[in-house]
């Protein structure tokens, strides 16, 4: 499970307007995800071609990605790499989690119950190597640049705000904080109008901007005691204390001075202990495994004209999208860029 720090963390507002002309590293694998579950029919069904090829995320990064490319900003996608060793309780958690969810949605699915389906489908989407890969493809075709991370891609996409290769992180976890990202942008590629899960009601998703500095100085800690604070709510990489709420784990990071200190804290006080070596999460999130990249790099990706033809033969030919439409935003796209042919990051992974 992503940590949820949304009641701790400063969000604010931003007109989308306000990123033109800046460099968003995406978190490819929360994109994605976002679009198979929210892209999908009637029923809960996703998307697909003649061929039985899920398509709702092909659907989600041409016309988002172009939209976002007409704002005047600059998105380079990071894939995630070979996951933590700790992620792997998570991966099997989630593993079972969507499996239940499948099997609710079949059955909600026989019943005639199709909210209830469209809600479990949307619990069952998983991100595999085939649409991994043909996101990739799409990417290359449309001139936008991608990486493969070593590890974990917000980790990279953090490093990459850090040093200033960026201006922000773009994901809707709060991990990209504790990873140390200066500046992280949610609902980036999901804002508008929503339907909340399993409710009739309607919600106006806006961009935020969430500030780490700011964030640290309205709670008076900092990147370490976040990490802990994390850690006791729950990551990607250890189970959280249960009965430990985020405005009582604040107050427990000002009263410790170090990850001993906050076990004797938690043994001493609510006779808890954590599942995992905490001392290997706090290192993953301050020492991630990532892969050094300069401005000088990222920026000779920039400088591409999308193939307006590859994307049509991609789309159309061998994904059955309609080609009217297509066409038109591949030429609209086409007329944003710049000239040189696309090639991913993989020549520095």
């Amino acid at each position: 499970m992503a940590v949820d720090l949304s009641k701790l963390a400063v969000r604010n507002k931003i007109d989308i307007e306000e990123l033109r002309g800046k460099t968003v590293a995406i978190d490819a694998f929360n994109v994605l995800y976002q679009f198979i579950s929210i892209i999908r029919q009637p029923d809960g069904t996703p998307l697909h071609d003649s061929h039985g090829n899920v398509t709702s995320h092909l659907s989600g990064i041409f016309y988002r990605t172009a939209e976002i490319i007409e704002k005047g900003i600059r998105p380079v996608y990071v894939f995630d790499g070979i996951p933590s060793k700790l992620k792997e309780r998570t991966i099997n958690a989630r593993i079972r989690r969507r499996e239940q969810a499948y099997a609710d949605w079949q059955r909600a699915v026989s019943e005639g119950n199709i909210e209830a389906a469209k809600s479990f489908a949307e619990q069952s989407s998983r991100v595999d190597r085939k649409i991994v890969e043909s996101a990739k493809e799409l990417l290359g075709y449309m001139g936008v640049p991608y990486i493969s991370a070593p590890s974990e891609g917000e980790a990279q996409a953090s490093y990459m705000c850090r040093e200033g290769v960026v201006y922000a992180a773009g994901s809707q976890d709060y991990d990209t904080l504790l990873f140390g990202s200066k500046v992280v942008i949610r609902n980036l590629t999901l804002s508008g109008r929503r339907k909340l899960p399993r409710k009739n009601v309607y919600v106006n998703v806006s961009t935020e901007r969430v500030d780490l500095e700011e964030t640290l100085r309205a709670l008076g800690i900092d990147q370490k005691r976040l990490i802990w604070i994390g850690m006791m709510l729950g990551t990607d990489f250890n189970t959280g204390i249960k009965g430990i709420g985020p405005k009582t784990a604040l107050k427990i990071v000002k009263t410790v001075n170090s990850i001993e200190e906050l076990e004797s804290y938690l043994k001493e006080r609510h006779d808890a202990v954590f599942d995992t070596d905490v001392r290997e999460v706090e290192d993953l999130f301050l020492n991630p495994e990532i892969t050094e990249i300069t401005s000088r790099d990222l920026e000779s990706l920039f400088n591409i004209k999308p193939d307006v033809g590859k994307i049509v033969e991609f789309m159309c030919d061998r994904h059955d999208f309609g080609r009217d439409r297509i066409e038109r935003f591949a030429n609209e796209l086409s007329a944003k860029r710049g000239t040189r042919q696309q090639r991913g990051l993989g020549s520095w992974v």
